[in-house]
C-alpha cells in the first residue's frame, strides 16, 4: 500500500470532488504534525473497507500515527501519475518540523496551472527569477539553477523516455500497417491481373473506364474497412484486458480509448485502400480491352525486368526484415536486462521492512541469521534501483562555504550495517566493511565505490582519503564494486556507503540471503520477526519480485517488438508465396514447354521462382541496413540495443531463409510437377 503526503491545497487545484465526505484543505494546517488527516481512493475504500459509507470519521493507524478517515476520492481520480496510483493521500504538514525544513535532502514535486494568458516560456522565466531569489536567501542549499516546466503524469523527467518509447513502437506499428498495405496491393494486382478479361468484357459492353476503377476501389475500402473494424474489435478487448491487469510491481496501465482513435483507425484503413487499392485499378481501368480478351496469357508483361508488384515485394521484405531485426535486437536487450552486472544479487535473497529502532538492529540481524539456511543478513535504509535517489553534496576536506555550488560531488548514498554487503553479494574490493563500533561518537567513516574513488582520487589508492558529508570529516575504509543504483541505462554512477549509527536514516529494510526456498525462507522471517516485534506491521518479499517495476519496461518492449516482427514475417510469408504461386499459374504453359524441350529441373525452379527469391535477398539486405539505421529510434525501446550483434544477424538469416523455403516449397514443387502432356491436352 502507498499513498502520497500532498499540500493542503492540492485537491483544490486540481478541481476534485469527493465522492464521499471531504477532503483537506489549507485552513487545516496549522504547522508541522497538525491535519491527522486521511483520504482514501476509490479502490482501497472498497477493498479494504468494503465500500462502507461510515468510514467517514473512522480512526485508523498509518505508520503507528493516528489518522481520522475524511473522505473518499472520486473512482475516475487516481492522483497526477499515469501508472502509480496512490492508495491514500495525506497532508505533508503531518512530518515532523525537521522534515518540513530540510532544504538539502528531501524532494518535493511542484505542481500548477498557468494563469490565463500566460505561456510556458513566461512561467519558466519567473521560476528561474524565483530560484535565483531563494538562492540568495538560502546559500547553503539552493544554487539557483533554472527551472523549467514539465507535464505531469509520466515520472517527471521520465516522461521524455516513456514518449519517445512510444513514439517509437508507433513509427514500427506504422510499418506493419505499410507491409500490410503493400501486401494488399500485391494481392489486388495479382487479382485484378487475373480479372483481366472480365474487366475488358464489362468495358465491351459499355462500362465506363470510371465505373470499373470505382469498383475496383469499393472492393479494396470494403476490404480494408472489415479489416480495420475487426482489428479495433480485437484491440478494445486486449485494451479491456490490459487496464485491468495489475503488473507485479504494483503499479497500473491504464490506457483511455476515445472516438479520436477509432476515427484515427479507420481513417487509416480507407486511406491506406485508397493508396494502395490505387494503382491496380486505375492500371486496370486503362488498359486495353480488346489485348485483355485475347486468349493467350499475356507473359509478356510478367516477364519484364522490373514491375511495381516487385517493388512492393521488395518493400514487404525489407520491412519484415528491419521489424524481424527489431525484435530480436529486443530479444537480446531482454538476455542483457537480465543479465546485466547489477553490483549486487538479487536471486537467493530476502527483503523484510519493518519498523525497529537503531538499538534493535544487531540483535535482529542475530535472530536472522540464527534461522537455518541463512547465510548472510544486514541492513539498509533503501535497496538499490526503487526509485527516489537524490546526490548528497559532498566537500573536499576544509571547506567552510557549503553551497551547493562549491561540492566537490553528489553522490547517492546509502546507510548500511554491517553484512549488508555479503547479504547483497556486493563484492569488497579492498578496506574492510562497516562495524557496529562506527557510532555517533567515534570517526565518521565510509565505503565508496569504483566510480567514485575513481572520479575523485583517479589511480590514486582511495583508502584513508577524506571527504566531507553532512558536513562531518568522513575516511574513506573501503572500495566496493560499481553497479546499478538508480536504473539499468544509468552510466556509473559514485556511491558512499555510510555506518547506519553515523547517518539519520529512519528507514530499515533487512537483506536476508538464503538458500532455502523464498516460500519456506520467508514464512520463517515472518515468524523470527513477528516473535521479537509483536504488534509491528512486517512486509517480507524477495528481492527479485522487488526489482519487478525495473525490469518490467524491458518485458512489454520485447513482447511489442516480437509480436510485430511476427506479423511482418507472416505478411511477407504470404507476400513471396503469393508471387510465387502467381507467377507459376500465369506462366504454366512456358514452364510446361521449358519442360518438353528438356530443362532441367533448377532451370525450372529458377524460371518459376527466381525473382521471388531474389527479392527475398535484395529486400532482407536493405532491411538489415535499414535496422543499423533505426538504431537510435532502437534504443528508445530497448535497453543497449545493438542490430550489429552477430546473434541478431545471424537469426535474421535463418529467419530469411526459412521464410524463402516455407514461401517457395509449394510453387517450386507444383513448377516442378509439370506435365507438358497433360498441359497440351488442356488446351
Amino acid at each position: 500500500m502507498n499513498g502520497d503526503e500532498v499540500s493542503g491545497n492540492y485537491f483544490d487545484l486540481l478541481g476534485v470532488q469527493p465522492r464521499l465526505g471531504r477532503f483537506f484543505h489549507g485552513a487545516d494546517e496549522r504547522g508541522p504534525n497538525s491535519a491527522p488527516y486521511l483520504v482514501l481512493s476509490y479502490e482501497l475504500w472498497r477493498r479494504a473497507f468494503g465500500a462502507d459509507p461510515g468510514v467517514v470519521g473512522t480512526a485508523v493507524q498509518l505508520q503507528k500515527h493516528p489518522f481520522t478517515v475524511i473522505g473518499v476520492a472520486p473512482e475516475q481520480f487516481h492522483g497526477t501519475e499515469r501508472f502509480v496510483w496512490p492508495d491514500y493521500w495525506i497532508p505533508i504538514v503531518t512530518e515532523g518540523p525537521d522534515y518540513l525544513q530540510d532544504r538539502a535532502h528531501v524532494a518535493v514535486t511542484v505542481i500548477g496551472r498557468l494563469k490565463p494568458g500566460i505561456t510556458r516560456r513566461q512561467a519558466t522565466e519567473n521560476l528561474s527569477a524565483i530560484s535565483a531569489q531563494l538562492a540568495g536567501e538560502y546559500p547553503q542549499s539552493d544554487d539557483g539553477l533554472p527551472l523549467r516546466l514539465i507535464h505531469p503524469g509520466l515520472f517527471g523527467d521520465e516522461g521524455e523516455v516513456i514518449r519517445g518509447f512510444l513514439y517509437s513502437v508507433s513509427v514500427l506499428a506504422l510499418l506493419v500497417l505499410a507491409t500490410a498495405c503493400a501486401n494488399l496491393a500485391n494481392l489486388f494486382a495479382a487479382r485484378t491481373a487475373d480479372r483481366g478479361r472480365e474487366l475488358a468484357i464489362r468495358m465491351a459492353l459499355g462500362s465506363g473506364r470510371r465505373r470499373v476503377l470505382m469498383q475496383l476501389l469499393t472492393e479494396a475500402v470494403l476490404l480494408s474497412v472489415m479489416g480495420g473494424v475487426a482489428g479495433l474489435i480485437t484491440a478494445s478487448v486486449l485494451l479491456g484486458a490490459l487496464n485491468r491487469w495489475r503488473p507485479p510491481f504494483g503499479g497500473h496501465v491504464a490506457v483511455d480509448v476515445d472516438a479520436r482513435v477509432y476515427f484515427v483507425a479507420l481513417a487509416f484503413a480507407s486511406l491506406s485502400a485508397l493508396g494502395f487499392g490505387m494503382f491496380p485499378a486505375q492500371r486496370a481501368s486503362r488498359s486495353n480491352p480488346l489485348h485483355s480478351m485475347k486468349s493467350g496469357p499475356m507473359e509478356s508483361k510478367h516477364l519484364r525486368r522490373f514491375a511495381v508488384r516487385d517493388l512492393l515485394l521488395g518493400l514487404q521484405i525489407a520491412i519484415c526484415t528491419l521489424l524481424v531485426s527489431a525484435s530480436l535486437v529486443a530479444v537480446r536487450g531482454m538476455q542483457r536486462t537480465l543479465n546485466a552486472p547489477l553490483g549486487f544479487h538479487p536471486h537467493g535473497a530476502m527483503l523484510a521492512e519493518i519498523e525497529a529502532s537503531g538499538g534493535q538492529q544487531e540483535s535482529l540481524l542475530d535472530a536472522l541469521r540464527d534461522i537455518p539456511g541463512v547465510t548472510a543478513a544486514g541492513v539498509v535504509n533503501r535497496t538499490p534501483m526503487t526509485g527516489g535517489l537524490h546526490g548528497v553534496p559532498l566537500y573536499a576536506p576544509g571547506t567552510t562555504d557549503f553551497r551547493i555550488k562549491n561540492a566537490r560531488l553528489a553522490p547517492y548514498v546509502f546507510s548500511i550495517s554491517p553484512g549488508y554487503l555479503e547479504a547483497a553479494g556486493t563484492r569488497l574490493l579492498s578496506g574492510r566493511d562497516v562495524r557496529w563500533q562506527d557510532t555517533a561518537t567515534t570517526p565518521h567513516v565510509a565505503i565508496v565505490n569504483e566510480t567514485f574513488a575513481r572520479r575523485v582520487w583517479g589511480r590514486s589508492p582511495a583508502i584513508g582519503q577524506r571527504f566531507v558529508l553532512w558536513r562531518n570529516l568522513t575516511e574513506v575504509v573501503g572500495v566496493v564494486e560499481t553497479g546499478k543504483y538508480h536504473d539499468l541505462a544509468e552510466s556509473p554512477q559514485p556511491v558512499v556507503f555510510v555506518p547506519y549509527a553515523q547517518s539519520d536514516q529512519g528507514a530499515s529494510i533487512y537483506v536476508v540471503r538464503s538458500h532455502r526456498a523464498p516460500s519456506e525462507i520467508a514464512a520463517a522471517l515472518q515468524r523470527t520477526l513477528s516473535r521479537i516485534a509483536p504488534n509491528v506491521p512486517i512486509t517480507v518479499r524477495s528481492w527479485t519480485d522487488d526489482l519487478q517495476g525495473e525490469l518490467f519496461p524491458a518485458r512489454p518492449a520485447t513482447m511489442a517488438l516480437g509480436i510485430m516482427g511476427l506479423m511482418a514475417a507472416m505478411l511477407a510469408l504470404t507476400g513471396i508465396f503469393g508471387m510465387a504461386a502467381y507467377n507459376v499459374s500465369r506462366r504454366m504453359k512456358e514452364l510446361g514447354i521449358r519442360v518438353a524441350v528438356g530443362a532441367r529441373g533448377t532451370h525450372v525452379m529458377r524460371a518459376a521462382i527466381g525473382r521471388p527469391v531474389m527479392l527475398l535477398g535484395v529486400g532482407s539486405v536493405l532491411g538489415v541496413l535499414s535496422a543499423f539505421a533505426a538504431t537510435g529510434l532502437l534504443r528508445r525501446i530497448v535497453y543497449e540495443a545493438n542490430p550489429g550483434d552477430p546473434m541478431v544477424l545471424a537469426g535474421v538469416a535463418a529467419i530469411t531463409a526459412l521464410l524463402g523455403i516455407a514461401a517457395s516449397a509449394i510453387p517450386a514443387r507444383r513448377a516442378l510437377a509439370i506435365d507438358p502432356a497433360e498441359l497440351i491436352r488442356e488446351e
